[in-house]
């Protein structure tokens, strides 16, 4: 994706968004919004996502059945409460099984986001897989869409074509990017995250952090969260940036 004066999106189309849009987007997007904290307007069957990448998706989902691939939807928006409950329910599992408290947190974000922080809060993130290949026990692990794993081909069309309906993986396999770890089924649309995120950004989120009620959450030092912040929210593919 090129990114001077307008972002540009080929999809069946082409769709445009200048520079004073964008920051208009900035603008439109509440604290609560960014945090899964409001009540969007979002659309789907089954799934849910704002209006611009509802549209952009049912365009890349028709697409990608004419080569034979029938995306299907594991996750989408998720508000602040199913966050939450994601969070908990990891964190009383490692402290049973006999994590030290930070050592469950930090093996929570190999994967999983402090609630508040997640871009699946903005309704333009999705986890998706080929709803046509076999289908094994664990959807979401990164062997599935890799070498000969059920969703290696439908991985390889969304390389290629993914982009030009505004879809960029999130979380690559770049050498030494840092934060989550690599999720090959995790895509976001572009021309509504950027902005979200640049509105995120803006937000003292290291003061959202330090005043949260969360299992575990006493032991969010400064450090913790200033790497937190620059690794896990920012250390993205560069195009979302």
């Amino acid at each position: 994706m090129v990114r001077r004066d307008f972002i540009s999106i080929s999809a069946l189309g082409v769709i445009g968004v200048s520079l004073s849009s964008f920051s208009m987007l900035q603008s439109e997007f509440s604290k609560d919004d960014l945090m899964g904290k409001s009540n969007p307007s979002l659309f789907g069957d089954g799934y849910k996502l704002r209006k611009d990448a509802y549209e952009a998706f049912l365009k890349m989902k028709t697409e990608a059945l004419k080569s034979g691939f029938k995306i299907k939807v594991v996750s989408s928006y998720r508000n602040y409460a199913h966050q939450n409950r994601i969070w908990e329910r990891k964190y009383k599992k490692f402290t049973t099984q006999g994590l030290s408290p930070i050592k469950a947190i930090q093996k929570i974000i190999e994967y999983s986001t402090i609630p508040g922080t997640s871009r699946h809060h903005w309704g333009t993130d999705l986890d998706i897989v080929d709803g046509n290949a076999p289908q094994p026990k664990g959807l979401l692990l990164a062997e599935n869409f890799e070498g000969d794993g059920p969703f290696c081909k439908f991985k390889e069309w969304m390389d290629k074509h993914a982009n030009s309906f505004g879809f960029y993986l999130v979380y690559t396999n770049k050498e030494n990017r840092k934060g989550f770890k690599y999720e090959p089924w995790h895509y976001s649309y572009a021309p509504l995250s950027i902005p979200m995120l640049k509105a995120y950004q803006k937000l003292d989120i290291a003061k959202e952090l330090k005043k949260v009620n969360l299992l575990g959450s006493n032991f969010f030092s400064e450090d913790f969260i200033k790497q937190y912040i620059t690794e896990n929210i920012s250390d993205i593919n560069p195009e979302l940036l």
